[in-house]
């Protein structure tokens, strides 16, 4: 086996193990977006690690300052023998994907350190963007799409993701000191309480500005390759299905994580390929540029 195709073979045992709903997608683009994606992804599974697993605070805050210097030597010129750090080289290389966007997404995990509290909405939007939207960019880079518009699009498709990832961990968060709900939707409290009405609706709060977001994302699916926007709209489905298993649990975040059934996400998915072959058909135009917050 090559050193790429093993760099490959690990990636894809990351993605199987960590990530159903986006595997899901994944296995519908096209082979080429598939294998850079895939390599994308056991990257920041590992960012995600080096904070969620660390022993505490001061581990975790040196396991980002690894991960900085990881990324200097992957922009950098010099070999590498991890390959999952060889797996980033490439896709970034391949696709010309600016760095910056790379740090966010570490500035992102860094804020994810010690006790998380937020105030406002417009402070976790920041958050997310930088978790979840400047990964939407990267994806973005991998199917060809580089105009301001669409990356704005898929900016906002990611962050609409985290908020729903945020609404379905309530309670796991917390047990990590971390509450991504804001304050100001908690009416001043700045820790929830798992059954009352103030965290029921705050979720709700927090599922309806995703909604918003998957809108915005749904704007740029015109702007991707025929392939990659049945992928991306499958997995934009996927994500908003698991919004509506709260809601229908009345955003009781007590009734158990929300899942997306097999059969679900496989109606999902042939729902996802109407709807694009029902838009390449019509000749949606191209979207405009909306903004977002």
């Amino acid at each position: 086996m090559t050193a790429a195709k093993a760099r490959q073979a690990l990636a894809r045992r990351v993605l199987r193990r960590h990530a159903r709903s986006f595997s899901w997608a994944a296995r519908l683009m096209p082979a080429r977006v598939r294998d850079d994606a895939t390599l994308l992804y056991a990257w920041c599974r590992r960012c995600d690690d080096a904070v969620d697993l660390a022993v505490d605070p001061e581990h975790a805050r040196a396991a980002v300052e690894r991960l900085r210097g990881e990324l200097d030597a992957v922009c950098g010129d010099a070999p590498l023998e991890d390959p999952v750090l060889e797996g980033l080289r490439d896709v970034l290389q391949r696709n010309a994907i600016p760095r910056r966007h790379a740090d966010e997404l570490l500035d992102g995990m860094a804020s994810d350190i010690g006790r998380v509290r937020y105030a406002r909405v417009q402070d976790l939007l920041v958050y997310c963007y930088r978790a979840a939207g400047t990964v939407g960019i990267m994806m973005a880079h991998l199917m060809g799409v580089r105009d301001g518009p669409a990356l704005r699009h898929a900016t906002d498709l990611g962050i609409a993701m985290q908020l729903t990832n945020i609404c379905r961990d309530v309670v796991e968060d917390e047990r990590r000191d971390r509450v991504y709900l804001p304050s100001e939707l908690l009416g001043g409290d700045l820790a929830p309480t798992h059954a009352g009405p103030r965290t029921s609706a705050a979720v709700a709060a927090l599922l309806r500005l995703a909604d918003d977001h998957y809108r915005s994302g749904d704007e740029g699916l015109p702007a991707l390759p025929a392939a990659c926007a049945w992928a991306v709209r499958a997995a934009r489905l996927i994500y908003a299905e698991i919004g509506a298993v709260i809601a229908r649990r009345g955003f009781d975040v007590q009734s158990g994580r929300a899942i997306v059934s097999p059969y679900r996400k496989l109606w999902l998915v042939l729902r996802a390929l109407a709807g694009t072959v029902a838009a390449r058909t019509a000749g949606s135009p191209r979207p405009l540029l909306r903004g977002w917050s």
